[in-house]
């Protein structure tokens, strides 16, 4: 059976499906990574609105897999005025299609965008957030 057979009948996750996956990966990662981004909010879109990709420079909407939008906290100030709350963004629609293309597991692929999105509000180097996913199992 070919990996399109395999799919065929398969419902795609919905956006809730993707809220409590993305919950369950958040819950694997360590403790102390978790302590400090206890005020940032986990949202999950179909797509990044037109006006983050125009702002991006990202012309296909698929490209996109997540979002962190915020100050990290390396760049904040005790003396800054607060702002909207940081948020992170997974985006369903292209990480659905890095999904099928990658043959990979969909709740590793959620926890790998979480982690890369999350490690941006800490202002975390790509080698640290492979610390942290390899820490949280994924």
């Amino acid at each position: 059976m070919t990996r399109d057979e395999r799919l065929l009948g398969v419902r795609a996750p919905s956006i809730a499906d993707f809220e409590a996956m993305a919950a369950e990966a958040y819950a694997r990662l360590p403790d102390e990574f978790r302590e400090k981004s206890n005020d940032l909010l986990i949202r999950v879109e179909d797509f990044a609105t037109d006006e983050v990709l125009e702002s991006l420079g990202i012309g296909n909407a698929y490209e996109l897999l997540g979002l962190y939008h915020g100050v990290s906290l390396n760049h904040k100030s005790v003396m800054d005025l607060p702002r909207q709350p940081d948020m992170v963004f997974l985006y369903r629609r292209p990480i659905l299609e890095e999904w099928a293309e990658s043959g990979e597991e969909l709740g590793n692929l959620i926890a790998h965008v979480l982690v890369h999105e999350i490690g941006h509000h800490f202002g975390f180097s790509d080698a640290d957030m492979e610390r942290i996913e390899a820490a949280a199992g994924t």
